[in-house]
């Protein structure tokens, strides 16, 4: 790898001010707003989802040669900072040049290389590879989620949330084109390479939105997400559910609103043995509405712990997209919620949230 030709700045001095009582200051402050990055540091092991990775999705022959790769352990760290921050692949190098914190996390302190923006959008694109990857590191950290004592409990709670992509423009013959798995007449290489093809347009209270969906289950007892699936935003909640159910909550209830109401959804929590929480919608013409709003009213005291999970994802930095594709996209949610399974993890142990048995 061949340095950069560095020019000498006004802006950085060529020595910093040789003064051991400024720096330790400056440390000693800094601690405490990186507590929850160093708790996420001691609590995961990033070792176990790099090793996982590994077995997952294979490096590249290197049978030609070349500059040795950097560590596997390394770039899991670094695309975590991309879920917990939302950090594009740029926006990541820039902040481990730039933050110490950073570079002690993701075990950069004193390197003279770190991985640039490139480096990372390979790594993203093995990742993102089958989904293989992304599944590693999500499974992962349930088991040590699990390690740690913190079971799925109290239930299940399984909702969708929409994530927001760029906007490709179109027009309606060319967007029916596109959905059909078709390229338009007339566009080129280039403009088909920067139009994501998988994103679907959806309504939610008269609002229209483009982009993708997050169906999640979370336990009712921890806020913790357990299963996942990703789609287009035009999916049918309904239909997504057997993909998120889990059979290992210590109590045999699921909640979810009203766009789950369906017989084939009561059927199969039938058949795992699961207590029906679906709130259900009123019937054509049913003018007796005192019980039924009584009964989703009572599930929607607990429903609506999912959507604590949901603002916190927002706030780490909003639900949205920057790829080009379902697969690549797929890879920046799921990292999203293990930052967030993660940052829960620190402030449970921190609040002292007693787990259900230590494993």
């Amino acid at each position: 790898m061949i340095s950069p030709r560095i020019k000498p700045s006004a802006f950085f001095p060529e020595e910093a001010p040789d003064d051991l009582f400024l720096v330790r200051q400056r440390k000693a402050k800094l601690e405490g707003y990186v507590q929850s990055l160093a708790a996420m540091d001691e609590l995961i092991d990033f070792g176990a989802m790099a090793a996982a990775v590994d077995r997952a999705c294979p490096r590249p022959d290197r049978s030609k040669g070349g500059r040795p790769p950097y560590a596997t352990e390394v770039l899991v760290r670094m695309v975590f900072l991309q879920g917990l921050y939302n950090l594009s692949d740029e926006q990541c190098e820039h902040q481990v040049l730039d933050r110490l914190s950073f570079q002690r996390f993701c075990r950069l302190d004193g390197a003279l290389h770190i991985p640039d923006a490139r480096t990372l959008w390979s790594f993203r694109q093995r990742l993102a590879h089958g989904g293989l990857g992304a599944q590693a590191i999500f499974e992962t950290l349930s088991q040590q989620l699990q390690r740690h004592g913190y079971i799925p409990r109290g239930g299940q709670i399984v909702d969708a949330s929409i994530v927001q992509a760029p906007i490709t423009q179109a027009t309606t013959q060319e967007r029916k084109t596109l959905n059909k798995g078709e390229d338009p007449a007339g566009w080129s290489k280039k403009r088909l390479a920067h139009t994501d093809q998988d994103a679907r347009w959806t309504q939610k209270h008269g609002k229209s939105y483009y982009g993708y969906k997050l169906h999640g289950n979370v336990d009712a007892r921890y806020k913790l997400i357990r299963r996942i699936a990703i789609t287009a935003a035009n999916a049918d909640d309904g239909h997504q559910l057997p993909k998120v159910l889990q059979t290992a909550n210590t109590r045999g209830r699921l909640w979810a609103d009203r766009a789950y109401d369906s017989e084939a959804n009561r059927q199969a929590l039938r058949q795992h043995g699961l207590c029906d929480g679906i709130a259900r919608r009123a019937r054509p013409g049913q003018t007796a509405k005192v019980r039924l709003k009584q009964r989703n009213k009572t599930i929607s005291r607990t429903r609506a712990r999912v959507e604590h999970v949901f603002a916190a994802l927002h706030q780490q930095g909003g639900k949205c997209v920057r790829a080009m594709s379902l697969a690549r996209n797929a890879l920046s949610i799921t990292l999203a919620c293990v930052a967030y399974n993660a940052r829960r993890l620190a402030w449970l142990v921190k609040s002292g949230s007693p787990p259900a048995r230590a494993v």
